[in-house]
């Protein structure tokens, strides 16, 4: 098979396509720059020149492919502030793949998230939380309609914390914070929590998505179901040298700029849908582990 992987140089894209290239699948990156290119081709992935608003360029290569992963987005907008153009964009891109898929019965899996599917409680593949609640909620359910289009769509929910080695996400921009505020913040008692995926684990329960996962699938790329936020800036301390202590709400903003209404979201959620079905088993190291492992801390 020839599947279209946006996103395939980057983050969790990258091990993807790894392992799809692994299970005997020729792979198609777009690539949005030079370094993208060549990091492709070191992979053995065919690289493609192209951004997601090339929307003609994405059906074409929809049209002319297997199957899509969807797994890019506009994060470098969205984190300075312009999320609402990021996700429009990024509806559109998908609007188009499925435009290039139609009729085809092929799989279109897009990325979506786990934060605030269901708040307080343990959110499962099966909540169907309001589309209009969150930009990326009404992409996800868009994708899920192009089932009556003659698609396998697939949605892949991700925990809001994928780490590893080389992460710039959520994880690492905590660590960096805690070294700028000389303190490991944890938002009031720090009982929130929050679910977390090692990398290689969530790459690869996307290539069997690819390969496995039946039309109108939701999917929980998470391991561990939900760690508090206390713990986390416990070991984030422990790892930086700092106290790790509360921060009072009306401090929040201050202290975790852009996290601050992310990192005091209660929001667990739970895989066990996602291993009965495609038979998923995570085997990567634990958020927690990885911190004291020094994997956020380098040596210099």
């Amino acid at each position: 098979m020839r599947y279209l992987v946006t996103g395939a140089s980057g983050w969790i894209g990258s091990v993807t396509a790894r392992e799809l290239k692994g299970a005997g699948h020729d792979v198609v990156g777009l690539a949005r720059s030079d370094a993208a290119v060549a990091a492709l081709e070191a992979a053995g992935v065919e690289p493609v020149r192209g951004t997601l608003d090339d929307l003609d360029l994405l059906r074409g290569l929809a049209r002319r492919s297997d199957g899509v992963v969807h797994l890019a987005f506009k994060h470098d907008i969205a984190f300075t502030g312009d999320f609402a153009g990021a996700a429009a964009a990024d509806r559109e891109a998908v609007a188009a793949l499925g435009d290039g898929l139609e009729g085809t019965g092929h799989p279109l899996v897009i990325a979506s998230g786990t934060l605030g599917v269901a708040l307080g409680r343990l959110a499962s593949e099966t909540d169907a939380p309001d589309p209009l609640a969150h930009p990326r909620l009404a992409t996800a359910a868009l994708t899920l309609s192009f089932a009556q289009r003659g698609i396998r769509p697939v949605v892949v929910r991700f925990a809001p914390t994928v780490h590893g080695a080389g992460d710039h996400g959520f994880l690492a921009a905590l660590v960096r914070i805690a070294r700028e505020r000389g303190l490991a913040g944890y938002p009031g008692d720090g009982a929130n929590r929050w679910p977390a995926v090692h990398r290689s684990d969530a790459g690869r329960l996307v290539a069997l998505a690819v390969d496995r996962a039946p039309a109108g699938s939701v999917l929980h790329a998470v391991a561990e179901p939900g760690v508090t936020t206390r713990r986390i800036a416990e070991a984030i301390g422990r790892a930086v040298g700092v106290p790790a202590g509360s921060v009072p709400a009306e401090q929040a903003a201050d202290h975790f700029d852009f996290l601050a209404a992310f990192i005091a979201m209660d929001s667990p959620a739970d895989n066990t849908v996602t291993r009965e079905l495609l038979g998923w088993e995570p085997t990567g190291p634990g958020l927690i582990e990885e911190l004291d492992a020094g994997v956020y801390t380098p040596a210099p």
